[in-house]
């Protein structure tokens, strides 16, 4: 298992986390995702991620979830940017499909984790299931539950499921890091009137987003629940500002390769099997004359 980086934005793992009291604003003004800096990120990340992969032994998941124009997508998008896509793949989780609800609630997601090498991205993810149904539990009369719902412990029941997932993942050697972006309710109303007002955003809007607005307390009680039954140190959450999109992304990039830098990672050391057979092909091709 790894260390989690240190960060103001780091969800603490003794359930003390309190939505109110975490920042939707950046901590400092100037510096940020773009230039120099910007280049800096994406550059470390590149060779963090070669390494990853040639080593072959561990896996990257980020999890990203936050109330709709958080800025998932863009998120995702630009701290992405440059790295090798043969080596990283995104999945987005919506409402789950007949085939989804034929299983339990993990199931989806457990079949698009990545595999070793690689890095994996759920924007959203099991997690839906314990804040989206969770403020609308009508939802689950048609997840096809065996028995009575008993709403004083499903939620309990969930959180505990995906936080021993988790564990289970870390100990064969899957990083975990999810980001909740934490923007404010002020914030997402000026995105929100920003797709109404520009034709060229228009296509982001969906009706169903401004009436979930309705819901917001109940979102972050549900927020403030599952973050501080599953930020753990093989699993943290990290609460990033997101009012900011340039700072929020340059504190998710640093994050990630931290994480990486951690870990140790290296290319691996060949044999000496392989350093002979490396010798012997070499000599080959030097002495090839049709070269």
């Amino acid at each position: 298992m790894f260390k989690a980086p240190d960060s103001p934005y780091l969800v603490p793992y003794d359930g003390s986390f309190k939505v109110a009291d975490a920042a939707t604003a950046a901590a400092a003004k100037g510096r940020r995702y773009k230039g120099e800096y910007r280049r800096h990120l994406r550059e470390e990340m590149k060779r963090l991620q070669r390494i990853l992969a040639a080593g072959d032994r561990r896996a990257l998941l980020l999890v990203f979830q936050a109330m709709d124009a958080a800025g998932k997508d863009g998120t995702i998008r630009a701290v992405m940017q440059g790295v090798d896509p043969s080596g990283c793949q995104v999945h987005s989780f919506k409402r789950p499909s007949d085939l989804e609800l034929d299983h339990d609630f993990l199931w989806r997601t457990s079949c698009r984790l990545p595999e070793r090498g690689r890095i994996g991205i759920f924007n959203r993810s099991q997690y839906e299931e314990v804040l989206v149904v969770r403020v609308h539990p009508k939802i689950l009369a048609s997840q096809k539950l065996p028995g009575e719902i008993d709403l004083d412990t499903i939620w309990d029941d969930r959180l505990r499921s995906i936080s021993e997932q988790e564990a289970h993942l870390a100990r064969n050697g899957t990083i975990i890091l999810k980001f909740w972006l934490n923007v404010s309710k002020d914030e997402q109303k000026k995105r929100f009137l920003a797709r109404l007002n520009d034709p060229t955003k228009n296509w982001k809007y969906e009706p169903a987003d401004v009436r979930e607005r309705r819901y917001w307390d109940a979102y972050m009680q549900a927020y403030e629940q599952a973050l501080n039954a599953t930020s753990r140190p093989w699993a943290p959450w990290y609460a990033i500002p997101a009012d900011d999109k340039k700072y929020m992304r340059a504190r998710v990039a640093e994050i990630i390769n931290q994480t990486l830098e951690s870990i140790g990672l290296r290319y691996p050391e060949p044999t000496a099997a392989d350093r002979k057979e490396f010798a012997e092909s070499r000599a080959e091709l030097e002495g090839d004359s049709a070269a």
